[in-house]
C-alpha cells in the first residue's frame, strides 16, 4: 500500500505540474493605484495590459500559454503596504514576474523583501533613484526609465542653456526626491550654479506657506520642484503663486501630469522641465496603438510600462521558461542588439522569432537600450508651459 500511495502521489504531482505548465503565466502589475501618482497609473496599467493583449492575440508564449495580469496597489509611498501586496502576488497569485513597482522607495523595499528572497524578476517603468543602480538584486531588477543621475544632468544643462545660475530647490521627502535632489545639485554646482536653499517638503499637507516662506527668503531666479504633481509639488506651486514668491518653476519628471495643469493652468506659463521621453519610429507606432486603445500616450510612463511588460514576456520566451533564474539573463539580450528590430505592435512577431531560435532587438516605445545593471540609457523631452499646456522644446 505504501508503494501504491507513493506512485499515486508522484502521478498527482506530475499531473499538477503539467497543468501548471499549460496554464496562464501570471505577471504582477504593482503600481500606486492610491497615493501621489494615482492620476497617471491608469495609463501605465492600460499600456502594460495592451502589451499582454497583443501577445495573447498572437498566441501567447511558450507554445500557447496566455499571459494574465494581476494588479496590486503599491501606494507609491508605503513600503510596508507595497511589500505585503507583492508577497500576496507571489504566494497567493503565483506571479512569475512583476511589472513595477513605481516609486523608488517602495520599489527598493519590494526588491529586497520579496523579489530577491523569492527569485522573482522585476522591471520598473518609473523607479528612478540612483541608489537602485547598486542595489543587491541578484540580477533580478531592471528598469525602462533612466536613473535620476541622468535626469540631474539634464535639468542642470537646461538651466545652463537659459543662463540661469541661481535657484532654490524643494524635493519630496523620500528616496526619489532626495536622490534626484542630490544628483541635480551635484551637476548644477559643477557647472558653476548656486543653490540658495535645498529644502524637503512632505506630501499630503494642506498648507505649504512655511516652506515657501523659507524658499522665498533664500531667493533664486527659479524654484526647482522635485516632487509629485498630484501631491506636495502642486501644493508648493500653489503656495508660491498665492504668496507671489516665485512665478517660474523648473519641474522634474514626477511633476509632469495633466492634472497639475488642469488645476493650476496658465499661471504656470513660462515654467519648464524635463520628462523621460523618446522620438522615432517606435514612439510613433506606440502613439498609434495607444490612440486606437484610447490610452493617453502623452501621460507619464505609459511607454515605459508597455516596454517593461514586453521585455518580461520576451525574456521568458527566449529562455523557454517562466523561472526568473533562467530568464533573467535574457532581459538584456532581447532589449539590445544584435537581432531583428521589434516595434510596438510587433510582439507576436518577436515571440515567433524567439521560438524559432532567432534574436530580437527590442526598440519598443522608448528606443529601449539597457545599460549597466539593466537600466535605460535615457532620453528626455524638454518642455515649456505655454498657454496652460506642455509644449516640446527639444529632446535630449
Amino acid at each position: 500500500m505504501k508503494k501504491l500511495l507513493s506512485a499515486t502521489a508522484i502521478s498527482a504531482i506530475a499531473t499538477a505540474a503539467a497543468a501548471q505548465d499549460a496554464g496562464p503565466v501570471k505577471i504582477g502589475i504593482l503600481l500606486g493605484y492610491t497615493g501621489p501618482i494615482e492620476s497617471i497609473v491608469p495609463g501605465m496599467t492600460a499600456s502594460a495590459e495592451m502589451a499582454i493583449s497583443q501577445i495573447n492575440e498572437a498566441g501567447g508564449i511558450l507554445g500557447g500559454r496566455m499571459l494574465e495580469a494581476v494588479r496590486a496597489d503599491s501606494t507609491c509611498i508605503d513600503s510596508a503596504a507595497a511589500t505585503a501586496a507583492a508577497e500576496r502576488m507571489v504566494t497567493s497569485d503565483g506571479v512569475a514576474a512583476i511589472m513595477g513597482a513605481d516609486c523608488s522607495g517602495v520599489t527598493g523595499a519590494v526588491l529586497a523583501n520579496v523579489a530577491v528572497p523569492n527569485g522573482i524578476a522585476m522591471i520598473s517603468p518609473s523607479a528612478t533613484s540612483p541608489g537602485l543602480s547598486s542595489a543587491d538584486d541578484n540580477d533580478l531588477f531592471f528598469r525602462t526609465s533612466p536613473s535620476d543621475a541622468r535626469q540631474g544632468e539634464v535639468l542642470a544643462q537646461i538651466l545652463a542653456d537659459q543662463d540661469i545660475d541661481t535657484v532654490a530647490v524643494t524635493y519630496t521627502n523620500n528616496d526619489y526626491g532626495k536622490g534626484l535632489s542630490d544628483a541635480f545639485i551635484q551637476s548644477f554646482e559643477a557647472q558653476g550654479g548656486t543653490v540658495t536653499l535645498n529644502a524637503p517638503h512632505e506630501d499630503g499637507k494642506a498648507d505649504y506657506s512655511a516652506e515657501i516662506g523659507a524658499l522665498d527668503s533664500a531667493g533664486g531666479d527659479v524654484l526647482v520642484v522635485l516632487g509629485y504633481g498630484d501631491q506636495g509639488g502642486k501644493g508648493i506651486i500653489r503656495s508660491a503663486l498665492d504668496a507671489g514668491s516665485f512665478d517660474r518653476f523648473m519641474l522634474a519628471d514626477g511633476m509632469y501630469m495633466q492634472s497639475l495643469l488642469d488645476d493650476v493652468g496658465a499661471a504656470m506659463d513660462g515654467s519648464f522641465g524635463a520628462v523621460p521621453w523618446s522620438e522615432g519610429e517606435g514612439t510613433s507606432a506606440f502613439q498609434t496603438l495607444a490612440d486606437e486603445a484610447q490610452i493617453d500616450a502623452e501621460s507619464t510612463y505609459t511607454r515605459e510600462s508597455y516596454d517593461a511588460m514586453a521585455l518580461l514576456a520576451m525574456a521568458m520566451q527566449a529562455a523557454g521558461s517562466t523561472d526568473a533564474n533562467e530568464y533573467k539573463s535574457k532581459v538584456m539580450e532581447v532589449a539590445n542588439a544584435p537581432g531583428e528590430p521589434i516595434l510596438p505592435g510587433e510582439l507576436g512577431k518577436a515571440m515567433q522569432i524567439l521560438a524559432d531560435g532567432g534574436d530580437v532587438d527590442y526598440v519598443g516605445a522608448t528606443n529601449v537600450e539597457l545599460i549597466g545593471a539593466g537600466e535605460a540609457a535615457g532620453n528626455y523631452r524638454e518642455y515649456v508651459v505655454k498657454d496652460g499646456e506642455y509644449e516640446t522644446v527639444t529632446f535630449r
